[in-house]
């Protein structure tokens, strides 16, 4: 008698990754535990005005996750993705989709999530992971945050990862000096033409007394 064919476990862990953080890692490497082939989905979200653009998050990614891939002896992809969460999960054959939980606050969110994608598709499971304490208080945006004011982000993520983060907030402060430097030549331009065209008053002159 044939034992039955397993169906190919196919795991999906979505986000933006703006940028992706160790906390992300470590959802990562347990949930490559989990399943036959990990697809990293990595959402658009252009109305959140990311950092990097969806290609460089993606490379960033593929990156990050490769010696994930090959220690675990699994398939692991990455792909951007701007449709509705439980289509591209379809599109990709997902089995299940993974999530991190780092607080209560995130399995409120999740929760009310996890109603609709059922009502979508019953067939695809939602996994929950719970963050590893060290890793609880992270989230991008602080990250970011940190970074653009110099501070101290080698405990959040990795030094590629920080390596980009710096040469992005580089670029951007060498834009702003350049435009505050446009905009102040025109200003200097029109006081020293207005200095020009107007001509300095002189004192009356007095007749001398005889």
């Amino acid at each position: 008698m044939k034992s039955p064919i397993r169906r190919l476990r196919v795991g999906l862990y979505p986000g933006t990754f703006d940028p992706i953080t160790n906390g992300h890692m470590d959802i990562i490497r347990r949930a490559a535990r989990l399943v036959d082939h990990l697809v990293i989905g990595v959402a658009t979200n252009e109305t959140k005005g990311p950092l990097f653009t969806v290609s460089e998050r993606v490379e960033m990614v593929k990156h990050e996750v490769a010696p994930i891939a090959v220690q675990n002896g699994i398939k692991i992809t990455v792909e951007p993705f701007g449709i509705l969460l439980m289509h591209f999960a379809e599109k990709i054959g997902a089995t299940m989709i993974v999530r991190g939980l780092r607080a209560v606050s995130d399995f409120e969110y999740e929760f009310q999530m996890v109603g609709m994608n059922m009502e979508i598709n019953p067939d695809i499971e939602t996994v929950f992971l719970m963050a590893d304490p060290k890793h609880q208080s992270i989230a991008s945006r602080l990250v970011k945050e940190i970074c653009a004011l110099n501070g101290d982000v080698t405990a959040f993520a990795s030094p590629f990862v920080i390596d980009k983060l710096m040469a992005k907030y580089a670029d951007r402060r060498a834009a702003t000096s350049k435009l505050d430097g446009a905009k102040a030549r025109p200003v200097a331009a029109a006081r020293a033409v207005q200095a020009v065209a107007v001509p300095q008053r002189r004192s009356p002159v007095r007749p001398r007394r005889r």
